[in-house]
């Protein structure tokens, strides 16, 4: 059996499908609410289905759980609950850290690539002796950064910990079901909108001194990507440490709406727009995987090109009548 913390989330999701298909038995933790989550599970329920608050009293029944996905997490770059964000994505997951450790169970942990902040400038590498050097710029990196460096510490203290653990710093995940992330939805299905509505792809002027507009990038990852990570690690119990999940390469915003819309069969039309306020001073105008280390531990499967992966999403997915996975 196989836990998954945010499992009608979007990553988590996607991994409750990739897991049914190898049948495995799933629980999935979430809350569905009334934003139609429960679509990202329709075609494939888990076993079980828990609220979080239920999560410790299942637990403490000693279920025969062989490894926990901890997807779930207060994950908005624009939260500003401190006590929620604590609770959620630093409390949580350390009481999920040690109840693996007690009885054995492997785990996997969502980290972001928010964690790098502004030291990002000037490297994304994951080594976790690199830690102390990063600066979140949001509460939600922060979050994340701290957990991290909690696993960190205790293991260099020798606390038990799980057989096997992997902390993933996901960078910009797209891919279906995401529909239900609000504002938080990726870039490229708020694209897709616009060009579909027939207006200009809009992406926000650079607010850093010297940086042209147009050169904005990110490590823009698939999410089909991100379960063959995952997977991959569950079917490499030997393999432990904190790494990143991205693709490696940084590609422009220009790349990502151009993409869009030669996927859509629209005009390349793109215009820029001034940046929201509430993200000046707390937005990463660049990012790239340093995908060393996994590639080291023995992950060699090539990643997906931004242009394939953008494709695959607006035409087998945003362009049908059925967006979901």
């Amino acid at each position: 059996m196989i836990i998954i913390t945010g499992g009608a989330g979007f990553i988590g999701s996607c991994l409750q499908a990739a897991l049914q298909a190898r049948g495995e038995q799933t629980v999935v933790v979430d809350w569905l609410g009334s934003q139609g989550k429960w679509r990202n599970i329709a075609r494939h329920p888990p076993d079980h289905l828990l609220t979080p608050e239920a999560l410790d009293d299942f637990l403490a029944g000693r279920p025969a759980v062989s490894a926990i996905l901890h997807m779930g997490a207060i994950s908005e770059t624009t939260a500003c609950d401190g006590d929620l964000a604590w609770r959620t994505n630093v409390d949580l997951s350390a009481r999920l850290w040690a109840w693996c450790a007690r009885h054995g169970v492997r785990f996997i942990y969502a980290s972001s690539a928010a964690t790098y902040g502004a030291a990002g400038d000037e490297s994304f590498s994951d080594d976790p002796a690199g830690l102390e050097a990063l600066r979140p710029l949001n509460l939600y990196g922060w979050s994340k950064h701290v957990f991290d460096r909690q696993v960190v510490a205790g293991l260099a203290r020798g606390a038990s910990s799980p057989p096997q653990w992997a902390g993933l710093k996901f960078f910009n995940v797209y891919g279906p079901n995401e529909y239900h992330k609000g504002p938080m939805v990726s870039v490229v299905k708020v694209k897709y909108d616009e060009v579909r509505r027939g207006q200009p792809a809009r992406l926000v002027r650079s607010d850093v001194p010297g940086l042209a507009d147009w050169a904005q990038a990110r490590d823009f990852i698939w999410v089909g990507d991100v379960v063959d990570v995952t997977l991959w690690l569950l079917d490499s119990p030997h393999v432990s440490g904190l790494f990143n999940c991205g693709t490696g390469v940084a590609r422009s915003y220009l790349d990502l709406a151009h993409a869009v819309c030669d996927a859509a069969g629209r005009p390349r039309q793109v215009e820029f727009v001034d940046m929201p306020d509430a993200l000046r001073g707390h937005y990463q105008s660049y990012t790239r995987a340093d995908m060393t280390r996994l590639r080291q531990a023995g992950y060699a499967r090539p990643f997906t090109s931004l242009e394939d992966g953008i494709r695959r999403y607006v035409q087998d997915y945003l362009a049908t009548d059925d967006a979901y996975l």
